[in-house]
């Protein structure tokens, strides 16, 4: 009976590795190779990036009082723009920035991969989702109906 448990568990293990090695030969998909380790410095660029980020959303209602020129309003936008362009540049310096940004590179490309449904398809599955939605008010409707004539026929 064990020798029998541990053939099954050996048999669902090749079978689990022959399925990865099957995606993984026909995807052809590079390996991303995304650096885990981090630096030091990392911290204080979250917290700076954090604090150019909180100053943004303040740089509009309190920098005219301390600055004059800052009263024009597209001194206050430049500002802006250029505090979070420098919290975006600090982000991007970290480690996980970076293994961000490489997501999105992955991410772009399967987009690109994706075979989007056609307008014809695309109607023909709305008017079917439709039909069953109108169907399926109308039976919960009709229960609605039974179970309230049941209950007044209980309750009297």
């Amino acid at each position: 009976m064990n020798n029998d448990s541990q053939n099954q568990t050996t048999e669902k293990h090749s079978i689990g590795q022959t399925i990865n090695s099957a995606i993984n030969s026909h995807a052809n998909l590079p390996v991303t190779d995304v650096s885990t380790s981090r630096s030091i410095i990392d911290p204080v660029f979250w917290l700076l990036a954090l604090a150019l980020l909180v100053g943004a959303t303040l740089i509009p209602q309190y920098l005219p009082a301390y600055w004059a020129p800052a009263a024009n309003v597209w001194v206050r936008v430049g500002v802006v723009a250029g505090a979070i362009v420098v919290a975006l540049v600090l982000l991007y310096a970290t480690s996980q920035g970076k293994a961000f940004v490489v997501l999105l590179k992955d991410a772009r490309t399967e987009l690109r991969r994706i075979t989007w449904p056609t307008k014809a398809d695309t109607l023909q599955t709305t008017w079917v989702v439709l039909a069953v939605v109108v169907v399926m008010a109308i039976i919960l409707w009709l229960m609605d109906l039974f179970f309230g004539w049941a209950i007044k026929l209980i309750i009297g």
